[in-house]
């Protein structure tokens, strides 16, 4: 097959565990790019927090893509320019509010290029490391929140938000997406938004057929676009409930899986 499109989640996939990019990978997606291959960033994480890894990649150059927000944001990583964009409105943002309190577990969103919670904990520490926004604690969650937002997180250990997660997509069914990017990370977008649903979009403006994408990804946000690719691909990482749903499993994101499949299904070189 003749794939036009690449498509990456970034942690856990492109990133290996310190977060930067090996250079075998990264020496094979501009041979890829050098092909016309567009190579497109989708992560769960703002689009602030994914600028660095596509200007290192150059995806600028090649007029390539930024699906930001598990999708709910699609970017042009030369020009800037909004292609598609969704969000939940502040009633929305206040009822899932309510539900965390129900449910005993933390919620933040984003508001400018920072993160908002009331309540200080550990997994909002991680997302502030990860995404490289500042994270502001405010006393009062719904007064802040007074215009739309593109999503929100509810955050707990990952054996109870398991259980949480199971309840909200039931709960929020036809409503909103739900769904966890990390175990310890439940995400909401508007309903029918995922990175799945924004590459659909995305390929139908520039003429790409869903059978000339590869979606690579490790986690249950990338679910939707691993079964929507003509290739989906889980990491050698990913649970086994991930893998059982792909076309293809490479190695881990140590180990350069992503490097192995642009080689092998791409640049057309034999993985050992």
């Amino acid at each position: 097959m003749n794939y036009k499109m690449i498509v990456l989640d970034m942690d856990d996939t492109l990133l290996r565990d310190d977060h930067t990019i090996s250079e075998q990978t990264k020496k094979a997606l501009m041979a890829a790019q050098e092909m016309g291959v567009k190579v497109v960033l989708a992560s769960g994480r703002p689009t602030y927090a994914m600028i660095d890894v596509a200007k290192e990649l150059k995806l600028d150059n090649y007029g390539s893509y930024i699906l930001s927000f598990n999708g709910a944001k699609i970017i042009n990583a030369d020009t800037k320019e909004e292609l598609f964009s969704s969000t939940l409105s502040p009633e929305t943002v206040h009822h899932l509010y309510d539900i965390s309190q129900r449910e005993n577990v933390g919620i933040q969103t984003y508001i400018g290029d920072s993160i908002i919670t009331e309540t200080p904990n550990p997994y909002s520490d991680i997302e502030a490391e990860i995404t490289g926004l500042p994270l502001n604690i405010i006393e009062d969650f719904k007064e802040s929140v007074t215009d739309p937002v593109v999503k929100v997180l509810m955050l707990e250990d990952g054996e109870k938000l398991v259980h949480v997660e199971k309840k909200l997509q039931e709960e929020m069914r036809g409503q909103l997406s739900v769904m966890r990017s990390k175990p310890y990370f439940l995400e909401f977008t508007e309903n029918g938004v995922t990175k799945g649903s924004s590459i659909e979009q995305l390929i139908k403006k520039i003429g790409i057929t869903k059978e000339e994408v590869i979606a690579v990804g490790d986690s249950y946000n990338d679910l939707s676009m691993i079964k929507f690719a003509g290739l989906g691909v889980a990491m050698g990482n990913s649970p086994d409930d991930i893998k059982q749903v792909a076309d293809h499993i490479t190695d881990t994101n140590m180990n350069d899986g992503v490097a192995k499949v642009v080689e092998e299904f791409l640049l057309g070189v034999t993985v050992l």
